[in-house]
């Protein structure tokens, strides 16, 4: 019924290593000021964090303290002899359910003033302001899920939020956990070295970012486009405004329209129909490549 029980540690990471092998610590012990913003897991696999949120940017803001990330195993939770944390859906079919009891146990040993999140395919989407708002407050505790998911009843009763990264399913919610957690702990002040860049990456302000260029300036035949070597900065900008506009218009409808209504100006024609036509001859240039 129930998956080997592991190591069944719960851990807490942050400030004194970024790594896997960090000791464990009793952060719920620490100041609230001394920890910055907190990420709490509860998971059937404590041993999966901090995995990539370990490496980089947020693996080294992780070491100095700016976030901090602690593990509530699943499985100390569980029932009887083998620490069951799950059992057959009710009104049949496959799969297993993860217990009301258990999981309500489990986030009885999180932080009590933490917003729970569900990472449930059946969720709303993640998207770049949820991350901000998330960025902006005290933490998340997340949960991840397996199996067939969780009983309805614990998510009602402790009126948990459920997300979504796309429109697919895992094995599991600890990728999906470590997505959530990345978006928003790049958004936390002193993560980032250049706060600039948030303000031109994709969805700052509801476009997806302009295409980006580098040296060699000729590279393979394929040149940078002109304006960008032209050292005229407001010409630069119209270019990469026009670029944004273009690639959402072209890719991603949803996005254009609600970027049009949320100006709540209307698109000019002349201007739609050369967003269009770039469109329509990106997608003729993508076919006669795959042809």
């Amino acid at each position: 019924m129930s998956e080997p029980d592991g190591a069944g540690l719960t851990r807490s990471h942050g400030r004194l290593n970024a790594r896997p092998s960090a000791q464990p610590r009793d952060l719920m012990a620490e100041p609230a000021g001394d920890r910055g913003w907190m990420a709490q897991i509860v998971t059937l696999f404590p041993e999966a964090f901090p995995g990539t949120l370990g490496l980089s940017l947020t693996g080294k803001a992780l070491a100095e303290g700016l976030w901090s990330l602690r593990t509530i195993a699943l499985r100390e939770h569980g029932l009887g002899r083998h620490r069951n944390v799950d059992d057959t859906p009710a009104g049949g079919g496959a799969g297993l359910v993860i217990r009301p009891d258990v999981l309500d146990a489990a986030l009885g040993e999180a932080a009590p003033h933490l917003p729970v999140i569900y990472m449930s395919p059946r969720g709303a989407p993640l998207t770049q302001a949820r991350a901000r708002a998330l960025a902006e407050g005290p933490g998340v505790t997340l949960v991840c899920g397996r199996f067939e998911g969780v009983d309805e009843r614990v998510l009602q009763a402790r009126g948990i939020e459920e997300i979504s990264i796309g429109d697919y399913v895992l094995t599991g919610g600890e990728l999906a956990a470590q997505v959530l957690i990345d978006a928003t702990v790049r958004l936390i002040p002193r993560v980032l070295g250049n706060r600039d860049s948030l303000a031109e990456e994709s969805f700052s302000d509801g476009l997806l970012e302009h295409p980006q260029y580098t040296k060699p300036s000729d590279w393979d035949g394929r040149t940078v486009p002109e304006v960008l070597l032209s050292g005229n900065h407001a010409a630069i900008a119209r270019w990469r405004q026009a670029e944004a506009e273009r690639l959402t218009k072209e890719r991603r409808p949803d996005l254009w329209r609600a970027y049009q209504d949320r100006h709540a100006v209307g698109i000019d024609p002349a201007k739609d129909r050369q967003l269009s036509g770039a469109s329509h001859q990106s997608r003729n240039h993508r076919e006669q490549d795959e042809g």
